[in-house]
């Protein structure tokens, strides 16, 4: 019989453990990976951005007295990833937990898409998924600690959004769902897990320009909730599925939608 364990606030605990995020210069990466820190997590911050959004991240994470470090890397090169990984280890321990942001988002109709749209946003969103995937496995695999890896997908992966000419995204993200359980059934026994999360519609700086009014108040209006999430409404359940507190969880994908598929 297994020791009972009646500590609970212990299992959301990442103290001491390593966390590589990409995507971490903005939106859902940076408060995801903000939110590691807070929680005890040392933190690699990966994203190809060049406009200051990775030195913001480190700034936040000094404030939680966690080290970060900052890469500059493309999630769509085997060899930018593998130097990441590689600097996150020497630099900050072994790898243990992973958080795979980085994403981009476009609409075209079908009909006008061009091939060049299409595979841009495909390299990165599925391209760049797996490859980080198979980089940090390799790690996790290889000091044999196991691991913890959660994909951002959407619940544009589950749905077709109403009004939007996205086939390429949607297809996109429902591969990043479909890929996560499958490689999650590849490593189940050899101790990491891999879970997705399908936010619904965000109010990260994409979605909320004022450009964006008129289609932000669509996206609040279609959701039984009545309004976007908040990025800080992704970290709960990014540290629930990276933390012990989700010991039993592998190739879930957790809608975080306010309800919107329930309709």
């Amino acid at each position: 019989m297994s020791t009972m364990n009646l500590n609970t606030p212990a299992l959301f605990d990442l103290s001491d453990r390593t966390a590589l995020v990409t995507g971490a210069g903005s939106g859902i990466g940076q408060r995801i990976a903000l939110g590691l820190a807070q929680c005890g997590a040392d933190v690699a911050l990966v994203d190809r951005r060049s406009d200051g959004g990775l030195q913001d991240t480190a700034k936040l994470i000094a404030a939680t007295k966690r080290k970060s470090i900052q890469i500059t890397a493309d999630v769509t090169s085997a060899t930018d990833l593998a130097a990441a990984v590689e600097r996150t280890e020497a630099e900050l321990g072994p790898l243990r937990l992973a958080l795979n942001a980085a994403g981009i988002a476009n609409a075209e109709a079908c009909e006008s898409m061009s091939e060049e749209q299409y595979q841009t946003l495909m390299d990165i969103n599925m391209k760049g998924v797996w490859l980080s995937c198979q980089a940090e496995a390799r790690a996790m695999l290889a000091h044999g600690h196991g691991g913890s890896i959660v994909n951002i997908a959407s619940m544009s992966g589950v749905i077709v959004n109403r009004g939007l000419m996205q086939v390429h995204y949607n297809a996109s993200k429902a591969g990043v769902i479909h890929m996560s359980k499958s490689m999650a059934m590849e490593w189940v026994d050899r101790g990491i897990r891999v879970n997705s999360i399908s936010p619904g519609y965000t109010a990260t700086p994409m979605n909320t320009r004022p450009e964006m009014v008129h289609q932000t108040k669509d996206f609040e209006s279609q959701t039984p909730m009545q309004r976007m999430a908040d990025v800080n409404e992704m970290v709960g359940p990014a540290v629930f599925l990276l933390s012990d507190a989700a010991s039993f969880c592998t190739g879930v994908d957790l809608l975080v939608d306010g309800g919107f598929c329930c309709w």
